[in-house]
């Protein structure tokens, strides 16, 4: 009797779990449909009201030209002081035990949550010519940042480089330590234990850490239009002409975004199994 109405019991607790599964909480469904469509509906906006007809007509522009290659070019060299420097930094930061660590961490991460603007403008306070350090770059070896090229770089290296930093990190501490130890025992120096073997072993990290921080240079805005400015040929970015011509000519604004929004479906895409895979 009792295994017959065990029998039963389990089936009825069986068929009750499946039905559970099976019924679809509304209440949960329609908000997340909302937020769906929230997300989406702008970007299908933008894809609708594209001038599809003069697209190539209009990204064959001179203006349009200049802003594309001057974002590609800045964009690149500040992936590359980016990758110069956080590399490094993330390396500290996941194996050496120093006092601070921590408040060293939270502040990697501070200009993820600063407000571009903000960004601009501590960066003009430090580096402008009157900065704290501006001013002795300037005197001492004619060096100007602000509203030039290289207040370009700088100032999306200072948005973008977070990203790498906590990417490469992630990596270097899900590695095997082992295989560093073993290279110790076998008598190679730490930078050729860090060369031969911790980098190749966190190299999808750091490629996949400088495509998004490449991502985020090419996106910036706000840090750049306050500590660079917005001079055609030296300054303006594709956000900055974005911006621009948003006031005087809206198509070309469409075109340029449509630019900035195949870039981030590329490198979404591209970047996609290694979120959906990582644990």
């Amino acid at each position: 009797m009792s295994s017959s109405y065990d029998s039963d019991t389990s089936g009825a607790g069986a068929a009750t779990g499946r039905e559970v599964s099976g019924r679809l909480p509304w209440m949960l469904v329609l908000p997340a449909v909302v937020g769906l469509a929230f997300l989406v509906l702008p970007l299908a906006g933008l894809l609708v009201r594209a001038p599809w007809s003069t697209l190539l007509q209009r990204l064959a522009e001179p203006q349009m030209l200049e802003a594309l290659r001057l974002s590609l070019l800045c964009a690149t060299a500040a992936t590359v002081v980016c990758v110069l420097l956080g590399v490094p930094l993330a390396w500290l930061l996941a194996r050496v035990e120093f006092p601070g660590r921590r408040l060293a961490r939270a502040l990697v991460t501070v200009p993820l949550v600063l407000p571009p603007v903000v960004g601009g403008v501590a960066l003009l306070l430090v580096l402008g010519r009157r900065g704290l350090a501006g001013q002795w770059l300037e005197s001492a070896f004619g060096i100007t940042l602000p509203f030039t090229t290289v207040g370009v770089v700088v100032a999306e290296a200072f948005v973008a480089m977070p990203f790498l930093v906590i990417s490469v990190e992630g990596a270097l501490r899900a590695a095997d330590r082992r295989f560093e130890e073993a290279a110790a025992t076998l008598g190679a120096s730490r930078w050729t234990v860090f060369r031969r073997v911790t980098l190749p072993l966190v190299m999808p990290g750091v490629v996949a850490g400088a495509v998004l921080c490449w991502a985020r240079a090419l996106g910036e805005f706000g840090a750049t239009i306050t500590f660079a400015g917005n001079f055609p040929g030296t300054t303006r970015t594709m956000p900055l002409a974005v911006y621009l011509a948003l006031e005087t000519e809206p198509e070309a604004a469409v075109v340029l975004s449509l630019v900035l929004l195949t870039v981030s479906v590329v490198i979404l895409a591209g970047l996609r199994d290694r979120w959906v895979n990582s644990p």
